[in-house]
């Protein structure tokens, strides 16, 4: 389908930048080069430092939530496409016990390859039986599973969680790393109908109207509370020293176009803590 092919690439797009980035020496990622071949340069350093604000902001809360929990926890990342983060929280010694990434098959299947050819990332993987399991689009290895599923169908989901022997005793953290979108604006509207053209549409696009209704759309399905944040205050609120550096990095000429972009995305989060591990007190700063 058109809309399927649509999303996917997005994900080719998104991971070739956040490669662009790493090479620039916006963050540290050893493993991004095994995992998204080389695409075209030239991205403007607004989406560089865009993209700094997003890897960094949910490495943050990552760490955070599995610290709280002592590791006794599940990760459970949703249209993971090539995300690295299950190799990099493995080299700080913060895995937790289950790490799983599901996406589309064509996606996880162009994974699942690129793992078996690069030795570095199947030694991360090392389980104590040595055994891994394969399929054309799947893979579970100890602690990592790589599932394929449409996350629109929600019985499959289930179906592939339990497959990956997910522990509903343990907290999960659940990622949906996309980018929030604020459409009340015009910016939004032209967004919407960019994608529209491309058979794209963003399904939900009505709980994407403000800060308010992103929040909402967690509270009003039994979420205990929610935060939700303009990309541009999550980029002022990161660290102060590493802002500075990443800042040296590339000139930017228009400071007012870099607020227009970040003020239209936004980074939500909710909770519940029925472990209470203090998952209310989880924030960047």
């Amino acid at each position: 389908m058109a809309c399927e092919d649509a999303v996917m690439a997005t994900n080719d797009d998104a991971a070739q930048c956040k490669r662009f980035a790493v090479e620039k020496g916006y963050w540290n990622d050893p493993y991004i080069s095994l995992l998204v071949p080389k695409g075209k340069s030239g991205h403007a350093p607004e989406i560089n430092r865009g993209y700094y604000a997003r890897v960094t902001a949910i490495r943050i809360l990552k760490q955070k939530f599995i610290e709280m929990a002592n590791r006794e926890c599940q990760v459970v990342s949703l249209g993971a496409g090539f995300d690295t983060s299950y190799w990099c929280l493995k080299e700080l010694g913060l895995n937790p016990k289950s790490y799983i990434e599901m996406d589309f098959s064509a996606v996880t299947s162009r994974k699942c390859q690129q793992i078996k050819s690069k030795k570095v990332l199947l030694d991360k993987l090392a389980t104590e039986d040595g055994d891994i399991m394969w399929s054309s689009s799947e893979m579970h290895a100890g602690d990592y599973h790589l599932v394929s599923a449409d996350l629109r169908k929600i019985s499959e989901v289930e179906q592939k969680l339990a497959d990956c022997g997910v522990d509903k005793s343990l907290p999960t953290l659940f990622v949906t790393e996309c980018v929030l979108v604020n459409m009340g604006d015009k910016f939004g509207q032209v967004m919407v109908e960019n994608l529209r053209t491309r058979d794209c549409l963003l399904h939900g696009v009505a709980a994407c109207a403000s800060l308010d209704t992103q929040k909402q759309r967690f509270t009003s399905q039994g979420w205990t509370d929610a935060t939700a944040l303009e990309m541009m205050t999550v980029y002022t609120h990161l660290p102060k020293a590493d802002l500075q550096r990443i800042e040296r990095i590339e000139f930017l000429d228009e400071r007012e176009l870099l607020e227009q972009l970040y003020t239209h995305y936004c980074l939500v989060w909710a909770y519940q803590d029925k472990s209470a591990v203090g998952l209310k007190d989880i924030n960047l700063w």
